[in-house]
């Protein structure tokens, strides 16, 4: 009788079974991320959800700065800084202590984080949308010390910074298509920015106009959904949004809007000169003796003086605002707070001091608004404009020289007085301000800060595709290369008719020389000549890092259908023809263009 074979027990290799079950959370996670992909209303839910996350943070912070102020300057209840009656004196040196405090903890991040952070607008016009979160938290604590010292400058910049950054993450996290990346970010930042005015109009179109740049199908329901979850979850949480309320009813008539025309012209060159003058203290700061981190202490200083003999100009200006709107203003009155406010803000922001200019530019434009209109009376120009009106108008459009988005100021209007008339006036001047500053000067406040960096962006457009055609990554790096002195009969034996169309010619040293054509070696050369006498474009080539705009504009300076890439030493790296640059150029903006409509 057989005996029975022995049971071999299956080699099971250790931790085979924990990995299996491990896997499966991990395959249902990368299912519902490819479904978060794959649907719109997926989007729709996430954006909610970046949204009442960018409520959350605006109040935070917005807190946060109001808390410092109400410790620092012994405010009560509601009371604003910038509408305090007077500043007693000890108080005054809150201004360069904030500095101080401001230089050395940035001081102490650049040590550890070199670099600027990334904004909303740079992260959707270069970065497809990436932000880092820390960097963000890191620009809302600024923020708050800045705003809470009271130097003139405003919380809404890390309003949209933070949403930004939260809703960069989220999409990081799940995976999210570029594109949809970019409409997240631009809805977590305008979710901010809704939050903080308690408009969710105006944040939606902050959004488009200024952190999307561009307005799509496919992009208003997350970002609507998304400011109208950052203002439920404000209010939901007692947040004190800047809402201006007031009621500014006017009849107007064909000459009111010629006028406020005008007007949106005036605020266009204020705004212009205001960005200019921030560039140039900040130039002429970064020169002084002593280290960097001491100048937003010296700034603080200045700031101190100023606010000594006008409080108003402290803090952003909510107080400061809604006093001025109610109040009967002289010529001389309105001409000091500008001066003034315009000052403090110049300083605060040329000397280091974090935060934007987006309540400055609102303050400064009532205040001009009431101006001309007063201006306009006592030179005898009867215009019927109720001063309120104008102030309205003028927030707009200054509003929109400074920071950009026409609809966003008009809706900012529309959402605080309710007044459609007004609001068609607001957006009269706000494109006439919008058309000016885009012709003499290019930039708003954001990107004009960006070009000082080096950058050449004017918008949130996606152009970081556009860097990606270069000269580098679209060439043939097997490019066919000859020694200049090569005979003519022996090139031809090398190169015969319609092996290639170009060769490229080397020096003694292996350098770049020039290119040969191979139509014309083959022609009518003498044999014996050398093939160094029929090179082209000996001082024309490319570089590998040049974009494909300097590309096209070496190829139309040429003349020639195809050119060599060479590093900073002169050595080839290879060949790109104009045909193959137009046709991935034509790739990537019909890709843009599929996105932009929502195609596949």
């Amino acid at each position: 009788m057989s005996t029975p074979p022995e049971t071999v027990e299956p080699r099971v290799r250790p931790g085979w079974r924990g990995l299996r079950f491990a896997r499966r959370p991990l395959g249902a996670w990368a299912r519902m991320r490819a479904g978060i992909r794959a649907s719109e209303l997926w989007l729709v839910v996430i954006a909610a959800g970046v949204g009442a996350m960018a409520g959350l943070l605006t109040v935070t912070v917005s807190g946060a700065a109001h808390g410092l102020q109400v410790a620092l300057y012994g405010l009560r209840g509601d009371e604003r800084l910038s509408a305090m009656a007077g500043l007693p004196g000890y108080r005054v040196l809150l201004l360069p202590l904030g500095g101080l405090i401001l230089g050395a903890v940035t001081w102490l991040w650049t040590r550890r984080r070199p670099g600027s952070p990334v904004d909303p607008v740079e992260a959707n016009a270069l970065h497809g949308g990436r932000m880092s979160i820390r960097d963000s938290l890191f620009v809302g604590f600024q923020s708050v010390i800045s705003n809470g010292f009271g130097a003139s400058v405003g919380l809404e910049a890390a309003f949209a910074q933070l949403g930004g950054g939260a809703a960069s993450l989220a999409g990081s996290f799940l995976n999210l298509r570029r594109n949809d990346l970019r409409a997240l970010v631009g809805a977590g930042a305008g979710a901010g920015i809704a939050a903080a005015f308690g408009a969710p109009l105006t944040g939606a179109f902050y959004a488009f106009e200024i952190i999307i740049g561009s307005y799509t199908a496919a992009n208003i329901a997350p970002v609507v959904a998304a400011t109208l979850a950052g203002v439920l979850v404000a209010r939901l949480i007692g947040g004190r949004p800047m809402a201006l309320e007031s009621q500014a009813r006017d009849v107007l008539s064909l000459s009111h809007y010629l006028l406020f025309a005008a007007l949106g012209m005036i605020c266009a060159f204020l705004g212009v000169a205001i960005m200019r003058l921030v560039a140039f203290l900040e130039a002429r700061a970064a020169k002084l003796p002593g280290p960097k981190w001491l100048r937003p202490a010296l700034g603080g200083i200045v700031l101190a003086a100023i606010a000594w003999i006008a409080p108003r100009t402290l803090s952003a200006g909510h107080g400061a605002m809604r006093m001025d709107l109610a109040a009967e203003l002289t010529i001389g009155v309105l001409i000091f707070l500008i001066v003034t406010k315009a000052a403090a803000s110049i300083v605060a922001l040329g000397f280091g001091f974090r935060g934007g200019l987006f309540f400055a530019s609102l303050y400064l434009g009532s205040l001009v608004g009431k101006l001309y209109v007063v201006a306009l009376t006592a030179a005898g120009v009867h215009t019927s404009i109720d001063p309120l009106a104008a102030a309205f108008v003028g927030m707009g459009a200054m509003g929109v020289a400074i920071i950009g988005g026409p609809f966003t100021m008009t809706f900012l209007v529309l959402e605080t007085t309710g007044d459609f008339g007004l609001t068609a006036a607001t957006l009269t001047a706000s494109i006439i301000a919008s058309l000016l500053v885009r012709e003499t000067f290019g930039y708003s406040f954001s990107t004009w800060r960006l070009h000082l960096r080096g950058e050449t962006i004017r918008s949130a457009h996606d152009v970081s595709w556009l860097r990606d055609l270069t000269a580098g990554k679209m060439m043939r790096a097997d490019a066919a290369t000859i020694a200049a002195d090569t005979k003519v009969a022996e090139f031809r034996r090398r190169f015969p008719l319609g092996s290639t169309r170009r060769v490229v010619g080397l020096d003694a040293g292996q350098r770049y020389a020039g290119v040969i054509p191979v139509s014309a070696v083959h022609a009518d050369a003498d044999q014996d000549d050398v093939v160094g006498n029929l090179m082209i474009n000996k001082d024309q080539w490319l570089r590998p890092e040049m974009t494909i705009k300097e590309i096209m504009g070496v190829f139309d300076h040429t003349e020639s259908d195809e050119l060599a890439v060479l590093d900073e030493a002169g050595d080839v790296l290879g060949v790109l023809s104009e045909a193959y640059a137009t046709r991935r150029y034509a790739e990537e903006l019909e890709k843009v263009r599929r996105d932009l409509v929502g195609g596949e």
